[in-house]
């Protein structure tokens, strides 16, 4: 039995340092479209907030996928319910070597006027999470009793908290989540969530032009579990006459980010390219973020 349980620790072990080779200089997974294009992703405040109902589909994966390497994938709705109320749905799975996640999130948010052009929002999200082992990924004994028994741990219920202000120009955002995990410290699933997400922060600014171009700058500070915190500094530029906006990135994590998305009346496109640091790119390769956003429901 001991040995059972050193091999399973090992494959864990495994497949998380195929994801995250470093430390200091890990890539974390995360969608890129959070900054911009699907704000609800990083704060349930963020729900309901613009007319109709909005989905948004992602997936994201490293270009040469090698053995292990994490993909992504992504489902969110979110609808502006009246009455300043705005509810949604995300869906999460995300799969790393023998490890996969999958979380299902409701949310609901309050959008309320403060001034004829400013609002605060507040945000919560409960849901379900489920962590699993891939029985057949692993290397070894399939019929491990140690992974049978990892695998019969119940879901457990999770949240997001999240508050923003918004005006005209300016937003400012925060968001607490995955409250299971920062919460309680003991929780089953502690010793392998090593890449969540513990706070994320951010201000941007938009800049009108008399050309009916958008500049918005943003500054994000995403407090990540057993990885140094990031400082993410971007810039988009929207140009709404060609229906078309770019997005470039910087992350403190040594890697960088560059988007473009294609923006009509009821779909949007969205594809980004992120390249990683010298080092992890020795053992990891760049990724791709594909994105599918629709707009019902729209009145207007």
């Amino acid at each position: 039995m001991h040995c059972k349980i050193k091999r399973l620790a090992f494959f864990i072990g495994l497949s998380i340092t195929m994801a995250v080779p470093t430390k200091s200089k890990a890539q974390v997974n995360n969608f890129q479209s959070i900054y911009y294009q699907n704000q609800y992703l990083s704060n349930p405040a963020m729900a309901g907030l613009d007319k109709g109902l909005i989905l948004n589909f992602a997936y994201r994966q490293q270009l040469n996928s090698l053995p292990g390497s994490a993909k992504l994938q992504n489902l969110s709705a979110d609808y502006a319910a009246g009455n300043n109320v705005g509810i949604g749905l995300i869906v999460n799975n995300e799969k790393t070597g023998l490890i996969n996640r999958t979380r299902i999130m409701g949310s609901y948010a309050y959008h309320l006027p403060v001034s004829e052009d400013s609002k605060l929002h507040f945000g919560l999200s409960l849901g379900l999470n489920n962590t699993y082992l891939d029985y057949s990924a692993i290397i070894g004994d399939g019929g491990d009793q140690e992974a049978e028994i990892f695998n019969r741990r119940p879901l457990y219920i999770d949240g997001d908290l999240g508050i923003a202000y918004t005006s005209k120009n300016l937003t400012i955002q925060g968001a607490v989540p995955n409250l299971k995990t920062v919460f309680f410290k003991n929780n089953q699933n502690q010793d392998i969530i090593t890449n969540t997400t513990i706070f994320y922060t951010a201000v941007s600014y938009k800049i009108l032009t008399d050309n009916n171009l958008t500049f918005e700058p943003k500054a994000a500070y995403r407090g990540v579990r057993g990885f140094n915190h990031i400082l993410d500094a971007e810039v988009n530029l929207d140009m709404p006459d060609y229906h078309l906006n770019f997005t470039g990135l910087y992350h403190t994590n040594k890697s960088l980010t560059a988007a473009i998305g294609l923006d009509l009346s009821a779909v949007g496109l969205f594809v980004a390219f992120s390249t990683n640091n010298a080092s992890l790119n020795q053992s990891a390769n760049n990724n791709v973020e594909l994105g599918l956003r629709l707009k019902l429901l729209n009145n207007n």
